[in-house]
């Protein structure tokens, strides 16, 4: 187990600080979820609900101790300097200032603990330009400029179906995380980590700012090539009412799928992206609509290009090629998980596909009469 040993106090109430602490728990670390009293955690109450909580909390929560305490009360507030004093890792996602008035701001536990890595996830940073604003990832989303790359077939902004504000976040909390541990087994001394939401999905977009940066212009995104202006980049309807995409704009797989459609002269259209690409467009829509989904699965496999079905959640689930590598897992209880991503060949992680009940581990962790 990689991190087995490190301590973790998670006080992340939405997204980007569950899916760190939730990499940190499935490769060994013991992750102590701090719950307020009542409902728990909102992700407990989510849809659908699950055997135990819900299955979106078992994907969030798992290989957690749950530890419940009133924050708004004093012996909680001391339970809580105690922990985080105690602690390797702190993860919070409060807006900037409410952890310090809670008394565990980072200075306050660095003080106690200068070994303390101390990761503060919020959308706009500790000391931007909007003090106190909410936002979640759609507003992110927005505000980056990434919904006005995102048009559907109207031309209006479409919201993407997962949440990759929450997700960038998360990814560079965790790395911040792993390389403060790394430096501090060098100097003994811990950091203060400030993840920006905002900025960490407005660096995601280093591929696509080029006429910004340059020309401080919107691109035209119906002529880019990953947003419309590629005919092997873009979805294709089929006659069943399915869609699959051409995902490579290599000039070897665009020769390959023309010259099996009995269209290579069309290839050189294909060097560059714009709309003098839509005869090739026009040319695939109207071969893809001829014959259903299962026909082209069949035939794209044959050939070497980079292709895909517009898959369904149930269908996207069950791939092969998760199934053969084990990414999706079914515990005895008959619940389906992922695994973990990140994989260890000599130290593979064990991660506990169970979610912890609201306080479950309350008496065990502040060492309150016998473990639960």
């Amino acid at each position: 187990m990689k991190l087995e040993g490190i301590k973790v106090v998670d006080l992340s109430w939405f997204l980007p600080g569950p899916y760190l602490t939730t990499a940190l728990a499935d490769h060994g670390a013991l992750v102590i979820k701090v719950e307020p009293p009542g409902e728990g955690d909102p992700g407990r109450h989510i849809r659908p609900a699950d055997q135990r909580t819900s299955v979106f909390f078992r994907n969030m929560g798992r290989g957690k101790k749950s530890v419940v305490l009133d924050l708004k009360s004093e012996q909680g507030r001391a339970d809580l300097f105690r922990l985080c004093t105690e602690a390797d890792v702190v993860v919070e996602s409060f807006r900037p200032g409410v952890a310090a008035r809670f008394g565990i701001g980072y200075e306050a536990v660095k003080q106690a603990n200068p070994g303390i890595v101390y990761c503060s996830i919020s959308a706009f940073g500790q000391d931007g330009a909007y003090p106190g604003r909410a936002a979640h990832d759609l507003a992110l989303e927005a505000m980056t400029g990434v919904l006005s790359l995102t048009l559907g077939d109207d031309g209006r902004p479409a919201i993407p179906g997962i949440p990759v504000a929450d997700l960038v976040s998360g990814l560079h909390g965790l790395s911040g995380v792993l390389m403060a541990l790394l430096r501090r087994q060098a100097t003994g001394k811990g950091d203060y980590i400030d993840v920006s939401m905002h900025e960490a999905l407005m660096a995601s977009c280093a591929n696509v700012v080029g006429t910004a940066f340059a020309e401080n212009k919107h691109p035209d995104v119906k002529q880019q090539r990953t947003t419309g202006g590629s005919a092997f980049y873009r979805v294709y309807d089929t006659s069943d009412g399915r869609q699959l995409v051409l995902a490579g704009q290599e000039m070897k797989f665009i020769k390959n799928l023309l010259g099996a459609l009995g269209r290579p002269e069309m290839a050189p259209l294909c060097e560059w992206p714009g709309d003098h690409q839509k005869p090739v467009a026009d040319f695939l829509a109207a071969t893809f609509k001829a014959k259903p989904l299962a026909h082209w699965m069949d035939t794209l496999a044959t050939l070497d290009i980079c292709y895909g079905p517009v898959a369904t959640l149930p269908e996207a689930i069950a791939d092969p090629n998760l199934l053969k590598r084990g990414a999706v897992l079914t515990d005895e209880d008959g619940r389906k998980h992922f695994a973990p991503v990140v994989r260890f060949k000599d130290e593979p992680s064990k991660p506990l596909y169970r979610e912890p009940l609201l306080g479950e581990h309350t008496d065990e962790i502040l060492h309150r009469g016998k473990p639960s």
